[in-house]
């Protein structure tokens, strides 16, 4: 098994000083996900020698440079007068820790896991003192057999994944071409603009409520042992679920589910067999990138996604046609009067969460749209793989739709699942997954084998 050494931990400071006094505020989209924290990795394969070290050199210095546009990312958390966090932009900077790991990331991917996977992503939880403490950290780690893998953890009060993911596209751009194709946008969210701000209209109510049960009943975190495992579906297999749930199956007219639809209509209905439930299915909660919904621009740096609740008590005999049309029902109503309603009403609220606001519940996260595989850093040195986590882990777990490398089709997409250990292994067992066959990336923990000798 590969093993993974720090070689030294040291702080990247922009190359242009921040001006003096200024601050950033945060959303209430950004408050309420102040106990939650992401980790990222993105894997990628040289094509030419390079000596060790050198390609970390190359990276440090153009981070450098690429963090002149990110202050909310080099300052430090302070509270104002009124409790709420914000950030009092500085030169602080961001941790980076630089390693060493035995092997080729080839050699390294063939055999992962979870546990393994998160020696490459340093994080440290909150100071005692937030305003010594740095919210961000960078881990390059260097195969000695050739490979790199880059790891960004940061607390989710600061950055949602799909703002992450641009952190690493913009620093990938400063690297291949000296400068920023699409710097971020740092601003405000959205007001309401020639409506009423009575909270009484649309699916405003509906968002609202499952806020609120986080908020008057909050979860807390895991303690039992969970394990994640990373499947690929093709665009083969995942046109072939979107017919099997199709409400009427074979019907031209009838629009079919989106591919996060009908992954997570699939994996909530094999879920809900490996769990038992005797009537219905477990509860269920989405989390989508409201951006567009919004009218923002993707270049728009903060907290922007929405969880929301989809019932699966009607649907009776575990039927995917039935959990896809509830998962779609629900994603369709989700639109920018319900969202204003949502921000209005954590107003005054958003600093009363004390857990993280995914819940109890399954939860689904559509990161079909992270920009993942554009992070060129330099000509043929592309991204073959990224991971992604939301910690720490609450509910009966959290399932990420990720995209798929380019060119393996439209449709494909990557499931990465964490589960408890159990569960997670007869998951990989169930009948209707046996019969799409997609390929394991991950396996659970302590159960290595090679991934073709899973379905």
């Amino acid at each position: 098994m590969a093993e993974v050494s720090w070689i030294c931990k040291r702080t990247i400071v922009s190359t242009k000083p921040v001006e003096a006094g200024k601050f950033c505020s945060l959303s209430v989209l950004d408050r309420i996900m102040e106990h939650n924290h992401l980790r990222l990795v993105f894997y990628y394969q040289h094509t030419k020698n390079m000596k060790v070290g050198e390609s970390t050199k190359i990276l440090r210095e153009s981070l450098s440079e690429m963090l002149c546009a990110y202050p909310i990312v080099t300052g430090r958390l302070l509270k104002t007068p009124e409790g709420h966090w914000m950030i009092k932009c500085n030169d602080a900077g961001v941790r980076m820790v630089e390693a060493r790991a035995k092997g080729s990331v080839d050699k390294w991917l063939q055999n992962l896991d979870r546990e393994k996977e998160l020696n490459l992503v340093h994080w440290e939880p909150m100071f005692h003192k937030p305003y010594f403490w740095s919210t961000f950290y960078v881990q390059l780690t260097e195969f000695e057999e050739g490979g790199l893998a880059i790891g960004l953890s940061c607390t989710h009060l600061l950055s949602d994944p799909i703002c992450a993911t641009m952190f690493i596209k913009t620093w990938a751009d400063m690297t291949l071409n000296g400068k920023m194709v699409s710097p971020p946008l740092f601003h405000s969210l959205p007001g309401r603009t020639g409506r009423s701000k009575t909270i009484n209209h649309g699916p405003g109510p509906e968002l609202i409520n499952r806020y609120k049960s986080s908020l008057e009943k909050p979860a807390s975190v895991v303690q039992v042992k969970q394990t994640t495992v990373l499947l690929a579906f093709n665009d083969e297999m995942v046109r072939s679920c979107m017919a099997m749930s199709r409400t009427t199956p074979g019907s031209p007219d009838q629009p079919s589910p989106t591919p996060f639809e009908t992954l997570a209509a699939l994996l909530w209905v094999c879920i809900s067999k490996i769990k038992g439930t005797k009537s219905g299915l477990i509860s269920m909660s989405i989390c989508l990138d409201m951006r567009k919904v919004l009218g923002l621009d993707k270049g728009f740096y903060g907290n922007c996604m929405v969880y929301n609740e989809v019932p699966g008590d009607g649907i009776e005999d575990y039927k995917l046609s039935e959990a896809a049309a509830a998962i779609r029902q629900v994603v369709n109503r989700m639109n920018s009067e319900g969202i204003m309603d949502l921000i209005e009403w954590l107003e005054g609220k958003a600093d009363e969460f004390a857990s993280p606001v995914n819940g109890y519940d399954l939860t689904f996260v559509n990161l079909e749209h992270a920009d993942s595989y554009s992070a060129i850093f330099e000509d043929n040195f592309k991204p073959i793989r990224a991971s992604y986590y939301i910690e720490p882990t609450v509910g009966d777990g959290n399932i990420l739709v990720l995209p798929s490398p380019p060119g393996e089709g439209s449709f494909s997409r990557v499931a990465m699942i964490t589960l408890l250990e159990d569960e997670a292994i007869s998951l990989l067992e169930d009948e209707l997954i046996q019969k799409l066959s997609p390929t394991t990336l991950m396996v659970a923990d302590n159960k290595h084998t090679n991934a073709d000798s899973y379905p």
